[in-house]
């Protein structure tokens, strides 16, 4: 079949190339630094034991190297790596095979755990805490339990929503750890880093420039790259500087500390729609015609970490620097209509 006419080719070759940027080690991993120093120390001490890890709950927002961060703990202990998800988990017999296929001292990812159904997560504790697995066989009177002993294995739970998360899953993780936002000197480093393993070349402004509009986010940060590259080749000679970097992300949308055309959306709302007033996260999710895991999940974080929104009982209030960004005077009713053009 044609490249075209699959749709699954890009995004298979979209992840091969993410899986090239991706770190291997922790010395490799720029950035969360305090959570890299523990890690360290925890990964050592369980070497020096002879044991497995302890089970580690990573959680923060989308992009910032959670997955990334698995695969290094998987290296950093010799072990090998099964992934799935949380939504792929579908009965329990699908997490049964899933254990009972792992060999000693794997290292097991879940991303979207917070998505697990209750009845697989109750399967899943004695298989944590106790390392056995019990089974169900047959129905009714004729139906028997049996109970399967699992080698001892490395839970790794990725989650952007440690707070869904239920209290008897979570508190059989030993090493609970949240990963910030990216600086943007981290940032600059990580896109020199991709632009490097990519062959593209970046001077230092143009690197800083992208790393100032990537929203505290690897993840963006590394996408951002690719379509500045793309600029350059097809408006330049392939080299990115400032200019052409200055160029693109405009020409994407995103202005200069990192915020697209529905950030603006969601500011427009709370600002002029609804006067100011606060609004809830679900009557937010329907003006902008998105879930609401999605504005709490990928919007939400950047715009509370720069402090242009507020989460408050009565719902979500635009801040005085959202207005000032937006050129917005802060006033109230009729007299913020129209000012916002886009």
């Amino acid at each position: 079949m044609s490249d075209i006419f699959n749709p699954n080719i890009s995004n298979i070759q979209e992840e091969k190339q993410e899986n090239v940027l991706r770190p291997k080690t922790l010395d490799e991993y720029i950035g969360q630094s305090k959570v890299k120093k523990k890690m360290k120390v925890y990964i050592e001490a369980a070497k020096k034991r002879g044991e497995p890890l302890d089970h580690v709950l990573l959680y923060g927002p989308p992009g910032l190297g959670k997955t990334t961060l698995a695969n290094i703990i998987s290296n950093e202990m010799k072990s090998n790596l099964k992934i799935t998800s949380g939504p792929a988990i579908d009965k329990p017999g699908d997490l049964a095979a899933i254990l009972t296929k792992l060999q000693a001292g794997d290292v097991l990812f879940i991303d979207e755990i917070h998505r697990l159904n209750k009845n697989i997560e109750e399967i899943l504790y004695p298989a944590l805490e106790d390392f056995t697995l019990d089974i169900v066989i047959g129905q009714g009177p004729t139906g028997k339990s049996i109970r399967i002993n699992l080698p001892k294995f490395t839970l790794i739970g990725a989650t952007t929503r440690a707070g869904s998360l239920t209290t008897p899953l979570r508190d059989r993780f030993g090493i609970v750890e949240r990963l910030e936002l990216y600086d943007e000197k981290d940032l600059a480093t990580i896109v020199k880093r991709s632009a490097k393993i990519l062959n593209i070349d970046i001077d230092e402004k143009a690197a800083n420039e992208i790393a100032k509009r990537s929203r505290g986010t690897p993840r963006i940060a590394n996408r951002l790259l690719k379509r500045v590259s793309d600029y350059a080749l097809v408006l330049g000679d392939g080299n990115i500087n400032l200019e052409i970097t200055r160029t693109a992300l405009d020409n994407l949308d995103i202005d200069e500390i990192g915020l697209n055309a529905t950030d603006r959306r969601l500011l427009d709302a709370l600002i002029v729609q609804y006067r100011g007033r606060p609004v809830g996260i679900e009557t937010l999710a329907t003006t902008l015609g998105e879930e609401t895991s999605t504005i709490e999940d990928v919007y939400e974080p950047y715009l509370i970490q720069i402090g242009f929104i507020s989460r408050t009982p009565r719902g979500r209030v635009a801040m005085p620097a959202a207005y000032e960004h937006l050129g917005i005077s802060i006033a109230t009713d009729e007299s913020i209509s129209g000012q916002l053009k886009f």
